[in-house]
Parts: structure tokens; sequence; C-alpha cells
């Protein structure tokens, strides 16, 4: 198993080098789904499983970044989800 700081690190540099070359990916992949693997960039696909598919195959369980070119990293969520207390008191 691989320890969370590691993971931590290698998925922020991933993050990193997708920001880098967020212009790049727009002109070239916008919509579709990429892949990262040792902050650099694997290749585009179509969908998020197709994607998940090449980087399993390729890279294992990971640590990889899979993203959607164009999508903001921001998203609606339910109150539901958004607020779940840990312990309700009576």
């Amino acid at each position: 198993m691989v320890e969370a700081d590691i993971v931590d690190e290698v998925l922020r540099r991933n993050m990193e080098a997708f920001d880098a070359k967020t212009e790049w990916l727009s002109e070239h992949h916008h919509g579709k789904y990429v892949v990262y693997h040792d902050a650099t960039f694997v290749d585009a696909f179509d969908t998020f499983d197709a994607a998940a598919r090449e980087a399993i195959k390729r890279f294992g369980q990971g640590p990889y970044l899979i993203r959607q070119v164009g999508r903001s990293r921001e998203f609606p969520m339910p109150a539901s989800v958004a607020y779940c207390p840990f312990r309700a008191s009576s």
C-alpha cells in the first residue's frame, strides 16, 4: 500500500502539471478526459470510463489524475451531502 502523504504529493504534482497546460489542453482536448501520471500528460479520451480503463491498464491502482478538460473544479452539491452531521444528538 502507498503512503497517504506520498499519494498526496504525486496527485499535487499531477494537478500542477494539468494546470500548467490548461490553455493547450483547452485548444486540443476540450471536453475530453485526460490522464496525467508522474506529472506527465498521457492521453485524452472521450469518456471517463475509457480514461480510467487505460490508466488502470497502464499504471495499476495509481496514483494518477483523470480530469475533464474545461470542467470547473467546483460543482454543486446537494445539502444532504454537504451537511451530514457526524453524530446527531436528541
